[in-house]
């Protein structure tokens, strides 16, 4: 089993920490506010958790989870996350985040601009279409004939294997979406980022229903 680092502390990150512990991982977590205010919260996750800085975690991880909101001056551990597998679990809410003028327009994603941000990390866009307490709830046993599918995109196969071993420990298959180019096909408002019970046929269906749509 690995160890993951998770930057931000929220309910995502959060519910990630406790599916990853659940599957037999180490966990160590950051946010914005430093280490200290995280104690309640690994005390409630228990010994295999840990908090730290965002640039502890990211180097104590062997895969990263970013679980908080992009900006588009990187604020991540860019030195840190050398060479690693980054998972970005971040949607894009110009209302929250401000406009992203490449990515109203269309001309690039947000995780392309990740991408940018971390060139030498493989980043994989995973986790962003589904509820963050689903993911403890909604998993079902390999093989299970209700068993659900998220999608994970990204450049690098390496990154989805590791997005698809994670999913599939927290009860999940994988829609594998490449390139990271394609990512927008599960953004808020398309057909496979509602927030449904989708199988790996309708995932599909669903990514191949896409429609460009450029934010006013």
């Amino acid at each position: 089993m690995s160890t993951i680092g998770i930057i931000g502390a929220g309910e995502v990150g959060s519910h990630i920490a406790v599916a990853a512990l659940r599957s037999g991982h180490e966990v160590v977590l950051a946010n914005s506010r430093g280490p200290e205010t995280l104690s309640d919260l690994i005390r409630q996750l228990g010994s295999s958790a840990r908090a730290a800085t965002a640039s502890e975690a990211a180097l104590a991880g062997d895969f990263i989870v970013i679980a908080v909101p992009m900006k588009l001056e990187n604020d991540m551990p860019e030195k840190e996350l050398v060479g690693k597998v980054v998972i970005d679990t971040n949607n894009y809410m110009a209302w929250r985040d401000g406009h992203f003028p490449l990515v109203d327009a269309l001309e690039k994603t947000e995780h392309e601009i990740r991408q940018e941000q971390l060139p030498c990390s493989k980043i994989v866009k995973a986790f962003t279409h589904i509820q963050a307490p689903r993911i403890l709830t909604w998993g079902k046993p390999p093989g299970a004939p209700d068993r659900l599918a998220l999608a994970a995109a990204s450049d690098f196969e390496e990154a989805i294997d590791v997005v698809r071993s994670l999913y599939d420990q927290f009860g999940f298959d994988t829609v594998a979406i490449t390139p990271l180019s394609e990512s927008w096909r599960i953004t808020p408002g398309q057909p496979a980022w509602r927030q449904e019970r989708h199988s790996v046929a309708e995932l599909r269906d669903n990514l191949a229903r896409a429609r460009h749509v450029v934010r006013p």
